[in-house]
C-alpha cells in the first residue's frame, strides 16, 4: 500500500498565507464543525467524497483534507489516491493538533458546491 501525503500543522499554517493554490477541506460532522474550522476551509461531509471525485480530479489545486485527529482525512486521501487523484494531503493530527498548537479557527465555513 502506498503512503499518502501528510502535512503537519506548523507547515500548513505557514503555507496557508503563501499559497493561493491551496484549498482546505473539512470532512468532519456538522456537530464537530460547529466548534470551528480552519480559516477559509470548505466543508464536505466525508460520505460525499465519492460523489465529488470530479471536483478533486478536475482541479489543479492542492487540497488539504482534515478531520478531528487525522484518521478520517487519511482514509479519504487513501481513497482519492486509489482513484488516481494525488493532489490531496492529509493534515496530521487534524483540528486537535491545530488547536493545541495555538492556531486560529474560523466560524463561518463555506460549502463545496461542485
Amino acid at each position: 500500500m502506498s503512503r499518502i501525503k501528510e502535512i503537519n500543522v506548523s507547515d500548513l499554517f505557514h503555507l496557508i498565507g503563501a499559497n493561493d493554490n491551496l484549498e482546505l477541506v473539512d470532512i468532519r460532522t456538522p456537530t464537530e464543525i460547529k466548534r470551528g474550522v480552519l480559516p477559509n476551509a470548505k466543508i464536505l461531509a466525508m460520505y460525499l467524497v465519492p460523489l465529488k471525485i470530479d471536483y478533486f480530479s478536475a482541479s489543479s489545486r492542492q487540497f488539504v483534507i482534515y478531520c478531528r485527529t487525522g484518521s478520517r482525512s487519511a482514509q479519504v486521501c487513501r481513497f482519492l489516491n486509489q482513484q488516481g487523484i494525488f493532489n490531496v494531503i492529509s493534515l496530521r493530527g487534524g483540528v486537535v493538533k491545530w488547536v493545541s498548537g495555538g492556531y486560529p479557527l474560523d466560524y463561518a465555513p463555506g460549502d463545496i458546491d461542485a
